[in-house]
This record gives structure tokens, sequence and C-alpha cells, in this order.
């Protein structure tokens, strides 16, 4: 697919990567719970090198996912991996043998965090690596990452990492991180319902740092999907592919990650940078944003 057909073209702010603004969250491709091996690895790197080849070059994806098994999967799929494929993984959180998801921010946990992400991957260098707050639950909460961020800062000076970004956190945090080093990305819950960080999203294009929402169907009411869901009847698409549309609409620094094991999802979810939603339906489709006692702003 060209660039147009993937969204466009985005470069993260102060580097040379460049990259379609359709991408691939790869968390799914490990086992039920995010645990363990996949039911079949090999449709997995199927999956990974289909959506290499239909043009997607941003992979989004943690050495704690699995754990380890969702880096060894793109390893097995895609190394070596080809020029202009940008791999972004994160840290701060480990999964011990009890599945839990817990926190990994000491000094030493970050550390090893890398180097199992660079183990994993077969990789010398990472492109980007994202501060993951932990926060409250998927929200962010306010706090200082001085520390955190400043590991990060020190192992892009050894030249273990190329770029630093940040996960769930607020305005403030980032503003705190940005007087540590440069950030490039910042990765928060945000959906045509979710809209609380409207503000920040705007602030940070005009800096030119990539937003990456995640969880972009999480948190409807059955009265929103429901609205949803007619919308996508009417232009003959999927609510999925609707709320990714609305998405890239909504700025031009957004970039997807949109992730799944199905091959056929992900087919449909390259097929969003086709879709181009009229100013009536963005209309509606914002209006929900307030229904059912939603408080989106």
């Amino acid at each position: 697919m060209t660039d147009a057909h993937l969204g466009g073209r985005y470069t993260f702010p102060g580097t040379s990567l460049s990259v379609r603004r359709i991408g691939y969250g790869a968390m799914q491709l490990a086992g039920p719970g995010v645990w363990g091996p996949p039911k079949d690895p090999d449709g997995a790197v199927a999956l990974l090198r289909e959506a290499v080849a239909s043009g997607v070059d941003h992979i989004d994806t943690s050495d704690f996912y699995g754990p380890h098994i969702t880096n060894q999967i793109i390893r097995r799929a895609l190394h070596p991996y080809p020029a202009g494929l940008v791999i972004v993984s994160k840290l701060g959180c480990r999964r011990p043998p009890d599945r839990s998801w817990q926190l990994a921010i000491t000094p030493a946990e970050l550390t090893s965090g890398v180097h199992d992400n660079l183990r994993n991957l077969g990789l010398e260098t990472l492109d980007i690596v994202n501060y993951r707050a932990m926060g409250s639950g998927h929200g962010p909460q306010e706090g200082s990452i001085a520390e955190q961020v400043g590991v990060l800062a020190d192992l892009k000076r050894q030249g273990l990492i190329r770029h630093i970004g940040l996960s769930n956190v607020t305005a403030a945090q980032i503003a705190e991180a940005q007087a540590i080093t440069a950030i490039v990305c910042v990765q928060n819950l945000y959906n045509v319902v979710h809209r609380h960080d409207d503000a920040l999203v705007e602030a940070l294009a005009r800096q030119g740092i990539a937003y990456v929402p995640f969880f972009p169907l999480g948190g409807f009411t059955p009265l929103q999907s429901s609205t949803l869901s007619s919308v996508a009847t009417r232009l003959g698409a999927t609510p999925m592919q609707i709320a990714l549309a609305w998405l890239l609409q909504r700025s031009r620094s957004i970039l997807l990650i949109p992730g799944t094991a199905s091959l056929a999802h992900v087919r449909e979810n390259l097929a969003v940078g086709r879709l181009n939603l009229p100013q009536d339906i963005v209309g509606e489709l914002d209006r929900i944003a307030a229904s059912a006692g939603a408080g989106a702003h």
C-alpha cells in the first residue's frame, strides 16, 4: 500500500524516523491474557509478515507481553528487519509467574528491561522506548517520573536507545520528562468517547510530538456503541474502522497501532486509510462523546 493508503507519513520530531500513520500493536500476538505463546505461532508469524508486506512500518511491542513471547515472534517473523521498520517498545511493568501486572520501575529493572528487549528482538539499539507510568488502571496518575526518565536518558547516552517516549502520562509528567530529555511520542487512552486528552493532543501537535492512542473502542456505553454501529452500517464499514478513521482525521499527529491476532482484522484496519469520514459524520461522532453521561471533556 502507498503512504496515502496508510494515512500518510509522520516523522518523529528531531529524528530521521518516518512511518506510515497506520501501524500495528503486537500485544495480542501472545496467548490469552497476554501470557505465554499463542495457539498458532505460525499464524502469528504470517500475520506480521503480511502486515509489513502491506506497508506497515511501525510496530508497537513490549518484552513484558508474554513475557518475551511477542518480541520473539517479531524476531522470528521479520529478522533481519527490513529497512525503515520502526519498532517501539515500552518499559515499566513485569509479569511474575502469577500472571499479574507489577511495577518494574527501579533503575535496575528498567535497565534489565532494555536488555531483554534487545536480546529477544535481536537488536543492538532500540528505535524508541516508551516509559509507561502504571497510574490508576488505564488512566494516568500524577506523580514524578523523573527518576525513570533519567534512567532511559542514560541508556540513550549509552547508545542502547535512540529515542524516548511516554505512555499513560499527564501533561505535567510530559513537561517534567522534557526537562530531562527529548520526548518523541506519547501513548494514552483516547478515542471518540474518551476525550480527556483533547487539549493534550493539540498541545503535542504544536510541538510536533506524535500522539498514539490505545483502546480505540474502549469504554463505550451501549448507547455509544449503538451510534457507532449505526454510522458504520451507513458507510459500509465496521465499528472499529469508523473509530480508527475518526482518530486519523482528528489530528495529523495521531499514529494508530491497532492490535489484533486476526489476519482478517489486520486487513480491515489497514483499509481505514482509504476511509474518509464526511464532516457531518465526524460531527455525529463528536456528539456521542457527551452522551450517556460520558463526561468526556
